[in-house]
């Protein structure tokens, strides 16, 4: 018995069933399973430069017969679809189990989107464990029913099931052997032009039916009888708090969430006196009750459209009395999000905002540049969407006097997107201004490797690719690289290429993330001293060390949380801040 993370039983379960190769790119709450299976024997697992490319390897190891675990977020989903809606009609050879992580309540994502909806659009069957014992066994199954239907599987986690450890059995690891001479050329399997995917359609829908009247007898989804009164279809982490505030209920537990066990759904609909849907962030659930031809009961009072349930929640929605609670206290001070102390991101935030940019950002940690007292970013809509929207900016205003547009992107979404559409601007003669924040790693998902770094999954030997070289490969001419620690320099940079109306300029700012082990070292801190004018320009640049005193707007410097980068230093113009002596702590 061990105390596993969702993730961390999803990779055990994908291990012991005998995956061969795991791909993926790093999403929150997800991450951590691909990291996980990495480090098990007899597997190879690889960061791809984005979950279409994963998906895309995972068949073609599929194909050749090996079992596949391929790892995203909910929004990867939307970047693999495109292989993940043909391979329903191609079907697999080896198992291809595909995790989506779902995020209700966005703790680290733009949105809230349920992929059991892309289960239903493109006909891929999704298993919903709710706890770490079941992310182990749906997985582990996964594999074997997905060779048994022809299908990919998806496996649907949310943030709850990710990141909640709970007790799991582990078992041995049952090899898959992959056979080279076993491989049969089968045109009609995989090459799907239109003669070809028709009749696959055809299959599709046999296999789909294969698998809906399997639903009706899968062991994953079970009655838990209980008062005839109230009855209650839930899956996932919603099942857990539905046990929690209502245990004298009947409940259907549904494991396999597409396609539904329609008999089933109406067995349990018979033995109860009223059928209830508990859904998370979503009505996925609901509608399909309803469209197996199952009535579902309003709640005495409505259940939250948005964010995370909870077993608070739930009770209220069926009319109990709930002692009052508070979430969180009222009497504590607000705690924002920030960049790091240290963070090279900040300086080009302050120049941008200082230049009056206006600024189509990205996903990443330095999307936290949007929030007060920088305020350097307009939008964030997906990965490599500034490059994009930039360009889209300055089509709008072609010819019309406006703000300098800046698009501004980091160096794994940069791989994973934004290099595409900078090729779309250069191919098309655009005017931009584009900023590559290069900090030599994937950090806000924990510091994963990507093609800019070199930096494998299991560190194996590796090619480290060339920002400005790849930029210059694709006919831009305008290409600098810039030391953002270095204010002087970033401002004349950010100055020079907003001024360049008559192409498409990139500035490579490179410099390691301050949390990167071995790439920065912390210098000795900084200190006010007795020169400085309360001015607050020190202040503005949102440094988690920097502090006003309350009486006097002197500028504070906190010791411990200072790394010693000198980016305050930099903006005083009254050599108010100075280095503590010795160069290092």
């Amino acid at each position: 018995m061990q105390l596993l993370s969702g993730n961390e039983a999803i990779a055990q379960g994908a291990w012991e069933a005998g995956a061969n190769i795991g791909v993926g790119y790093p999403g929150t709450p997800s991450t951590e399973t691909l990291e996980n299976f990495a480090k098990k024997d007899r597997v190879y697992a690889e960061w791809c430069p984005n979950e279409k490319v994963a998906v895309e390897v995972g068949v073609g190891a599929s194909a050749a017969g090996a079992r596949v675990l391929a790892t995203m977020k909910h929004v990867g989903v939307n970047v693999a679809a495109d292989p993940l809606f043909t391979v329903a009609y191609t079907g697999v050879n080896g198992g291809l189990v595909v995790l989506a992580a779902d995020d209700p309540g966005m703790h680290s994502s733009q949105n809230e989107q349920d992929t059991r909806f892309y289960a239903l659009a493109a006909h891929i069957p999704l298993l919903e464990p709710s706890d770490s014992a079941e992310a182990l066994a749906f997985t582990k199954a996964a594999f074997e029913l997905s060779e048994r239907f022809d299908m990919p599987f998806f496996i649907r986690s949310t943030v709850r099931v990710s990141h909640a450890k709970s007790p799991v059995e582990v078992s041995e690891r049952v090899e898959h052997e992959v056979d080279p001479a076993a491989y049969q050329k089968d045109p009609a399997k995989w090459v799907m032009m239109p003669a070809f995917a028709k009749p696959r359609r055809l299959s599709l829908n046999e296999r789909q039916a294969k698998i809906s009247a399997w639903a009706n007898t899968c062991p994953f989804n079970r009655i838990e009888p209980g008062s005839k009164e109230i009855g209650i279809v839930c899956s996932g982490a919603a099942y857990q708090y539905v046990r929690d505030a209502m245990p004298e209920a009947s409940i259907l537990k549904i494991g396999l969430s597409w396609p539904l066990p329609e008999e089933l759904l109406h067995t349990f609909a018979d033995s109860v006196d009223a059928v209830y849907v508990v859904d998370e962030a979503s009505n996925y659930l609901s509608l399909n009750v309803k469209a197996e031809g199952v009535p579902v009961a309003a709640f005495p009072h409505p259940l939250p459209e948005a964010g995370e349930l909870s077993p608070r929640a739930i009770a209220l929605a069926f009319g109990k009395e709930v002692p009052a609670s508070s979430e969180t206290p009222t009497d504590l001070p607000g705690r924002p999000p920030a960049l790091c102390p240290g963070c090279p991101h900040r300086t080009v935030f302050k120049e941008l905002t200082r230049a009056k940019c206006i600024v189509t950002g990205d996903i990443g940690c330095y999307t936290l540049g949007a929030l007060p007292p920088l305020s350097g970013m307009d939008t964030t809509i997906d990965m490599g969407a500034s490059v994009s929207m930039a360009h889209g900016f300055e089509l709008a205003w072609k010819g019309k006097t406006h703000r300098p547009v800046v698009g501004i992107i980091g160096d794994s979404t940069f791989a994973h997107s934004g290099f595409s559409s900078l090729l779309d601007i250069a191919y098309n003669k655009g005017v931009a201004t584009i900023c590559v924040l290069d900090n030599r790693t994937t950090a806000m998902t924990g510091h994963q490797g990507n093609p800019f770094n070199g930096v494998t999954l299991q560190n194996r030997p590796s090619r480290e690719m060339d920002i400005a070289t790849m930029v210059r490969a694709i006919g831009i001419e305008d290409v600098v690289e810039v030391d953002p620690n270095d204010v002087k320099a970033t401002r004349a940079a950010i100055k020079r290429a907003t001024q360049n109306t008559e192409d498409v300029s990139v500035i490579v700012f490179r410099s390691p993330c301050v949390l990167l082990k071995g790439a920065f070292t912390p210098g000795a801190p900084y200190y006010v001293n007795g020169s400085c004018t309360a001015c607050g320009v020190c202040v503005s640049i949102g440094c988690p060390a920097l502090a006003r005193e309350e009486e006097s707007g002197h500028a504070l410097i906190d010791p411990d949380m200072c790394v010693g980068c000198g980016q305050c230093a930099q903006y005083c113009a009254f050599d108010a801040i100075e280095q503590l002596p010795g160069g290092v702590r």
